[in-house]
């Protein structure tokens, strides 16, 4: 009975035991997943911040067109706001009025991003603006996916780079450098993209267009005077043209006046020598008798 009673004891307090182990097991499993919850925002705060600073890499492009009085000296006037804020002008076109019509400039600009409505403002000063129109195309992915694309390459470079350290047979060295040519100039391909997409992102491009005003022009006279005018012009310019006409023509008319100045010699000539001729009659008188024979008058009958 004694050895049965120390047995359920031995039980009882093994249970206890057990219970009381497995109740701060809990607790203890408990503790350390509100700690790793608590922890975990403070650990992947950073990690959020730069993934929204990448995620603002935008590309900026756009149009301004202006009407300026003198888009020629406007022109000049922006590449100086563009430059002073650490631009740069890629490329510039201008136009001189010419019968009336209108002047104009066109530049291409290329911006800091961060300066880009400081020099809208500066620009709007140069004359009226008619039309602003600017884009915004975010590439921090594209960013993202070139360095990690760039990362891969270098790497593979440099494996296959130990690789050819120690190959030893023809085929294989053979095989290593085609393998380390391709994808090294694939990478060069990358980087060239990186950087242009880098330069686009920190200089946005602006497409400024300066047209003077538009003035219709008037050709119809509007009073006596403006009539006089233009009938003067109009009969100056119609004499000026006969004068040209005849300067032109004027070698022609000295041949032409010639030639028939010759054939009214010659005429001349070959009457006068027919003139001078003596009658036939003269110059051949027994011609007459055979031209004419005698006749016999008829015998009475």
């Amino acid at each position: 009975m004694k050895t049965t009673r120390r047995l359920l004891i031995a039980l009882v307090l093994a249970s206890t035991a057990a219970i009381g182990l497995t109740g701060c097991a809990a607790m203890g499993s408990g503790g350390g997943e509100s700690a790793s919850v608590d922890e975990a925002p403070a650990e992947n705060a950073p990690a959020a911040t730069d993934g929204g600073d990448v995620d603002t890499a935008v590309v900026i492009t756009g149009r301004i067109s202006i009407v300026a009085a003198d888009p020629i000296k406007a022109a000049t006037e922006a590449t100086s706001i563009v430059t002073d804020v650490g631009g740069r002008v890629s490329g510039r076109t201008e136009r001189a009025a010419e019968d009336g019509g209108q002047a104009s400039a066109e530049l291409t600009l290329r911006i800091p991003a961060d300066a880009i409505e400081a020099v809208r403002g500066a620009l709007a000063d140069l004359g009226e603006v008619k039309e602003t129109a600017l884009d915004s195309t975010e590439v921090g992915a594209t960013q993202r996916d070139l360095a990690a694309r760039i990362t891969t390459l270098r790497a593979s470079i440099a494996r296959y780079t130990d690789w050819l350290g120690t190959a030893t047979k023809t085929s294989d060295l053979i095989e290593l450098e085609s393998a380390i040519a391709e994808r090294q100039t694939e990478l060069e391909g990358l980087e060239a993209q990186s950087r242009a997409l880098e330069d686009q992102v920190a200089m946005s491009t602006i497409t400024l267009s300066l047209v003077s005003e538009y003035v219709p022009v008037v050709t119809a006279p509007q009073n006596f005077g403006e009539a006089l005018a233009v009938g003067w012009a109009g009969f100056g310019a119609f004499w000026g043209t006969m004068l040209i006409a005849v300067g032109v023509g004027l070698p022609w008319l000295v041949l032409l006046a010639a030639v028939v100045a010759g054939v009214i010699w010659l005429v001349a000539r070959n009457r006068r020598r027919q003139d001078a001729r003596p009658p036939l009659a003269q110059v051949m008188p027994d011609l007459a008798l055979f031209a004419a024979p005698e006749q016999t008058p008829p015998a009475p009958r």
